[in-house]
């Protein structure tokens, strides 16, 4: 029963926002939501895969460097800039910001 009741509010959400989506660009493309999932993706592995706040924190750091990125540089590296940020994270700290190196015996 819950999960009945949990697809049919995020269905009713998923309706909704592409209701919208549709009333503000006339245009409906395949890929056109690719970006911000890829941004949603890099915010969830900036803030540690599994962590919700991590998540949070990761996509509040996401907008505020994006926006410093077309204050200061250029609004046409808007979108690169998340994956500079992605491979940084990746290479310094693989676990994410909140998130935490497990080791497994394999």
């Amino acid at each position: 029963r819950i999960i009945t009741i949990t697809f049919a509010i995020g269905s009713a959400l998923a309706a909704a926002a592409g209701f919208l989506v549709g009333l503000t660009n006339p245009k409906i493309e395949p890929l056109m939501g690719i970006m911000p999932g890829i941004k949603a993706f890099v915010a969830a592995v900036l803030g540690g895969i599994g962590s919700v706040p991590g998540a949070m924190i990761g996509g509040l750091l996401m907008g505020i460097s994006e926006y410093l990125v077309v204050g200061y540089i250029s609004s046409t590296y808007r979108d690169a800039i998340a994956f500079v940020i992605l491979i940084a994270v990746l290479l310094i700290r693989p676990a994410g910001l909140l998130g935490r190196n497990v080791a497994e015996k394999v």
